[in-house]
């Protein structure tokens, strides 16, 4: 998994502490969740693709 991808795990994480702490900001947990979707989608292409680029 490449540097992105840890990092938007880890914001996506973050938000949804986040936004479960504040009830106002329930959104933020909407987004936190299609955030980390989209960041496993892309991990899971890499690794079927079994593409090297090293």
């Amino acid at each position: 998994m490449n540097a992105a991808l840890v990092i938007i795990l880890i914001i996506a994480v973050i938000v949804a502490i986040f936004s479960g702490l504040n009830a106002a900001l329930q959104w933020l947990l909407w987004v936190a969740l299609i955030v980390a979707v989209i960041a496993l989608i892309a991990f899971l292409f890499r690794v079927i693709g079994g593409r090297n680029r090293t």
